[in-house]
């Protein structure tokens, strides 16, 4: 497929697929003709590098991730080797600690909530 129908099937710009290219996290086959070709992998690649990025990945860590992904199913490799698998750790525990926080910021905001939805108060005169 060419990068306007990855674009279109993943929902990626084809200038965010462009700057995959160039971060080496997606490669593409060329026609005779210069144009970029993909498989359908590709979809899940893409699919997969969005769901990356929006975890707080950075493109040197995605593009140290992905040779250690099977894009069929998602499922690992054999490629991934002890350091990498204490970055992913380092990352997860990032997360957690984003998680955690997002979890306290949604409390105070129930709080609230609660006490703005309850009976209405009259100020004492």
């Amino acid at each position: 497929m060419r990068i306007g129908e990855l674009a279109r099937r993943s929902g990626v710009s084809e200038r965010s697929l462009r700057y995959y290219e160039v971060q080496g996290l997606l490669r593409a086959g060329r026609t005779p003709g210069g144009h970029r070709e993909y498989g359908d992998w590709a979809v899940d690649r893409v699919v997969r590098i969005q769901t990356l990025y929006a975890a707080g990945l950075s493109s040197r860590t995605i593009a140290r991730l992905l040779p250690c992904i099977r894009d069929v199913d998602g499922g690992p490799s054999e490629t991934a080797t002890p350091k990498l698998v204490g970055v992913l750790a380092e990352e997860r525990e990032r997360i957690d600690r984003m998680i955690a926080d997002l979890v306290r910021s949604r409390a105070i905001l129930d709080e609230v909530i609660d006490d703005a939805s309850g009976p209405v108060r009259t100020s004492a005169r």
